[in-house]
């Protein structure tokens, strides 16, 4: 889809514009400037006609900080690959410097850019469009993107601007949560993985405060990668962009189909660590682990890692792991091959036939005990797919709810012993089989 970049000084409203046209809160608003700091990409859609907001960093010209020459580069790639560019100022400021700096841009690129004045928050004064002709950009249009007053106009003027494209869309093959605690090298992961500067990366943790969207094409397959912030205990989340992006996280594992789980091979697997993968299990999405900075550790240190992770996270003992370094891309090639893998499980359904003659071969194994009674299963069928989800119809009426941790844990393993469910959770219920209507329900 055609690519509208939003762009401007750090705090003139640009994510509270883009969260306006999208009609909802996608993008972190906060006084603070510097929030957004990565190309954030977004569908968007208005007059029938779709294309894609970028979400950019204030362009602040200040050399004397890397962090802000690394979110200017962000803004101006966007800027480079935009088919039409939304350039927001500021009605209460005014006209300043930076806003002459940034237009000087704009002019020499020669694509279609649409001023816009925000922070007209009350219709009834008069906007204060006159002194920004100065920027030589055509006519300015006044609006509140707070309130939703005169975007109408704005998004009349850029869909006809942009290209025509008639380029069919097809479904990504998956959709990956790069996620972890901060500073383990998730962006460095993903700018490889995109073999460009996707998100900014840096020693400072907390560099990614948003969850950004990246498209992936790899042996002709797709894939929509997601970098994320770090997440942080609760206890050590000190302001409201931490929460904000703590919440992004969430959204993200919510989003997606298999969360990549990076942990730095320096320091082994950490509280934090586990918290994520809990997180990850919660919400039943399949996982994969990747030990980063494994080029930084070697001979014995490098075996106890191995041993302290399927330790400490044995309750997510089905996700498979590589090792790599997201810096040199050594390890990275065996990636896309074990999504494929995981991705395939996740989405699979066993015939109920199938399902079926694995009770029958495991009849004794299978056997259970509750409140002193013993129990088989009958028939069982599969319900949902990702993540699998089955239903096992017993002899014996019994309360769901005393079917034990150990039990689960125990049809789950023969199951594993019988089919592909590499990388992903799987969802065990339990029913009497008087209950003949729930069955044939869930069998069709």
């Amino acid at each position: 889809m055609a690519l509208v970049a939003v762009v401007g000084r750090p705090n003139v409203g640009k994510s509270t514009l883009i969260n306006r046209i999208i009609g909802r809160r996608e993008t972190i608003v906060q006084e603070t400037p510097g929030v957004t700091r990565d190309r954030k990409y977004l569908p968007a859609d208005w007059a029938g006609k779709n294309f894609t907001l970028v979400d950019t960093g204030g362009l602040d010209f200040d050399e004397s900080q890397n962090l802000t020459r690394d979110i200017r580069a962000q803004a101006l790639f966007a800027i480079r690959e935009a088919d039409a560019i939304i350039f927001v100022v500021d009605a209460v400021t005014g006209l300043i410097g930076p806003d002459e700096d940034v237009a000087d841009i704009l002019r020499r690129t020669e694509k279609p850019v649409v001023l816009v004045v925000n922070k007209w928050d009350n219709p009834a004064q008069p906007p204060h469009e006159s002194i920004f002709y100065k920027l030589g950009l055509g006519d300015p249009f006044s609006v509140s993107a707070i309130h939703g007053i005169g975007i109408g106009d704005v998004l009349d003027v850029v869909v006809n601007a942009l290209p025509v494209d008639e380029r069919v869309e097809e479904e990504p093959a998956a959709r990956l949560a790069i996620v972890g605690r901060p500073n383990v090298g998730k962006s460095s992961l993903l700018n490889k993985l995109n073999n460009a500067d996707r998100a900014i990366v840096s020693d400072m943790a907390g560099t990614t405060r948003d969850s950004i969207d990246s498209t992936i094409v790899y042996e002709d397959r797709k894939y929509v990668v997601v970098d994320t912030a770090g997440l942080r205990r609760k206890a050590k989340v000190t302001d409201d962009v931490e929460y904000y992006s703590s919440i992004r996280v969430m959204e993200a594992l919510e989003r997606c189909d298999i969360a990549l789980l990076v942990i730095d091979a320096e320091e082994g697997v950490t509280d934090q660590d586990q918290r994520v993968a809990a997180a990850i299990e919660k919400r039943g999405r399949a996982c994969i682990i990747i030990l980063n900075k494994w080029d930084l550790v070697d001979g014995e240190v490098a075996e106890q890692r191995l041993m302290d992770m399927k330790y400490k996270l044995r309750f997510v003992d089905y996700a498979p792991f590589i090792t790599a370094s997201a810096l040199t891309g050594r390890g990275l090639d065996k990636l896309f091959k074990l999504v494929d893998q995981v991705i395939a499980a996740y989405r699979d359904r066993i015939p109920t036939a199938d399902l079926n003659r694995f009770v029958e071969d495991n009849a004794g194994p299978l056997e259970g005990h509750v409140q002193g009674k013993s129990f088989r299963i009958m028939y069982g069928t599969q319900v949902k797919a990702e993540p699998p989800t089955l239903i096992f119809f017993t002899t014996s009426r019994l309360d769901p709810k005393a079917v034990t941790r150990n039990y689960k844990k125990q049809v789950e393993n023969r199951l594993r012993e019988n089919f592909d469910f590499i990388g992903c959770p799987v969802k065990l219920r339990f029913r009497s089989k008087e209950n003949r209507t729930e069955a044939r329900r869930a069998a069709e």
